[in-house]
């Protein structure tokens, strides 16, 4: 077998693949005197069929061993021989063989580009810190007054009404049947609190003390209760009592009952929870800071084009092809990773700008780049993701399948890869805090405002931006031209402003429950700014 190499253009590789007829031939009979020491025919003995029996029966299989057999041994010594890392898998284009001739082939791949040393001490990264303002805190503090305010009963007979807690008697029904955890006796409810299934709480407005009444609510779809949801429900109420809230005090005695000293503490305790809240966000504007750092430290790095290529896909799928399922007047959606039935293959950014094209290629190559960079580092200092983090990960992803985390785990157990893209993104935090540790950090002290300024656009182009290392870092090569005019495409990644300031709401309401809500320590509440 002889191997030459062909091509050397950059991180682009070719090798030619040549093997005669008669090394084929001696291969194939190696593996068919196998074969006959192995085979059970009628009419031989065990290890004494004859091989020229053997080679009419399993030749034509014989012949695809050897040739894969030999391929695979070239491929082998290709690699070991020059000591590659490939950047994805080589293509093979057998282009000369018939049957008993010579057989040549073409193996073609890129490899990953040589990261050089780099000084990680000399680069500067911005830590950025919350500085929450006394108005917030004093926000969150209102709030948490308005979650645990006391009440009393109305002075004077009248209906329900928006604000009220009403002490109510209840039994729940589907098609007529009382179903388990649908009845309470004694239950107080906030009526505009939203903690009933949609409809409930409405359907008690206009109600007046010791009326009974029936609130016809549907259970929502993505209901946990499987046997629940999507049912239409009857619930027989009986309101025995109307209650409206009462004054609160914000004093030493407020905070007493959440187990602080007094009010100073409790609004330390506060600013402190509002601090956590956002640090998801911190962290990842000092990691974008980082990244640009290592960024402009590893300027002079080539992409494999292979790898470019799936990441420039992945960006036009994710933040910009949304705007094809809105030209599409169907009722159904469209998974444009496969081809449509309507007569056409869509590309990826076909019905994107030129200026947006050159925007996600920038993105595609620092995004790569980086990723590059990253494992690179992670991989030179002998960074690891123990099997007790996957896991983690792993139970973690599971808990977001309510229902169905049996089905989940047993699906990474019996997909490794899979197990292995939860463990990409715990490596890259490694990286990110031994660079860190290693560098000059500067604190940045900013407002919410600050934080949550991008808008959504741009805040999709910088979540693309930022790698999610696979194991591999999955990375990628072709030029880009710099758009004119256009957002500086190292933003960074962050939620939307409204979203940190609103509590977040149960995708599924929880049917009505037995006790009323006990108070909450400030440590347990979402007190936004």
């Amino acid at each position: 077998m002889a191997i030459t190499q062909t091509l050397e253009d950059g991180l682009k590789r070719e090798f030619e693949i040549a093997l005669d007829a008669a090394d084929i031939e001696k291969r194939i009979d190696e593996r068919i005197a196998t074969l006959a020491g192995q085979v059970k025919m009628p009419g031989f003995r065990p290890g004494k069929v004859p091989t020229s029996i053997v080679k009419t029966r399993y030749g034509k299989q014989v012949l695809g061993e050897v040739i894969q057999g030999a391929i695979d041994e070239a491929t082998k010594s290709i690699i070991n021989d020059n000591n590659f890392q490939l950047a994805a898998n080589p293509s093979l284009n057998i282009t000369e063989y018939d049957e008993g001739g010579d057989l040549k082939a073409v193996m073609a791949f890129e490899i990953m580009p040589e990261i050089p040393e780099a000084d990680l001490s000399s680069i500067s990264v911005e830590k950025w810190k919350l500085d929450i303002s006394d108005q917030e805190v004093d926000q969150a503090l209102e709030q948490l007054a308005n979650e645990n305010r006391p009440t009393k009963p109305i002075a004077k007979p009248r209906g329900v009404k928006s604000g009220d807690t009403v002490v109510i008697n209840f039994i729940g029904r589907v098609n007529g049947e009382a179903f388990e955890g649908g009845s309470a006796e004694g239950h107080q409810l906030k009526i505009g609190s939203n903690s009933f299934i949609p409809g409930f709480e409405e359907g008690l407005i206009g109600a007046k003390a010791d009326s009974t009444l029936d609130v016809n609510v549907t259970f929502p779809t993505e209901y946990p209760a499987e046997h629940l949801a999507g049912k239409a429900s009857v619930f027989e109420v009986t309101v025995t009592e109307i209650r409206e809230d009462d004054e609160i005090k914000l004093d030493d005695e407020f905070a007493k009952t959440f187990g602080m000293d007094d009010l100073a503490a409790l609004k330390t305790a506060l600013s402190d929870q509002l601090a956590r809240q956002h640090e998801a966000a911190l962290r990842n504007q000092t990691k974008t800071s980082l990244l640009d750092a290592l960024d402009g430290l590893y300027d002079e790095i080539d992409v494999p084009e292979t790898l470019y290529n799936q990441e420039y896909n992945q960006i036009c799928q994710q933040f910009y092809q949304k705007d094809q399922n809105h030209d599409h007047d169907h009722d159904h959606d469209h998974d444009h990773e496969h081809e449509h039935e309507h007569g056409h293959e869509h590309k990826v950014d076909e019905n994107m700008s030129d200026d947006e094209k050159d925007e996600a290629k920038l993105i595609a190559i620092r995004r790569v780049k980086l990723g590059m960079v990253l494992t690179n580092i992670g991989q030179k200092n002998n960074l690891q993701v123990s099997e007790e983090e996957k896991n983690q990960a792993i139970f973690a992803e599971a808990q977001r399948y309510l229902g169905q985390q049996k089905e989940v785990l047993e699906y990474f157990s019996k997909n490794p890869e899979a197990a292995q893209q939860l463990a990409g993104p715990i490596f890259e935090n490694k990286v990110v805090d031994f660079i860190l540790d290693l560098c000059s950090v500067n604190d940045k002290t900013v407002t919410v405002e600050d934080l949550y300024k991008n808008d959504e656009f741009e805040e999709l182009k910088a979540k693309s931006k930022n790698t999610s290392s696979k194991s591999k870092a999955k990375s990628k090569t072709a030029p880009a031209k710099k758009p004119a005019a256009k957002a500086d495409p190292k933003k960074a990644d962050a939620k939307k402003t409204a979203a940190a300031k609103a509590p977040a709401k149960p995708a599924a309401k929880k049917a009505p429950a037995k006790k009323p809500a006990a108070k909450k320590a400030p440590a347990s509440k979402k007190s936004d700014s």
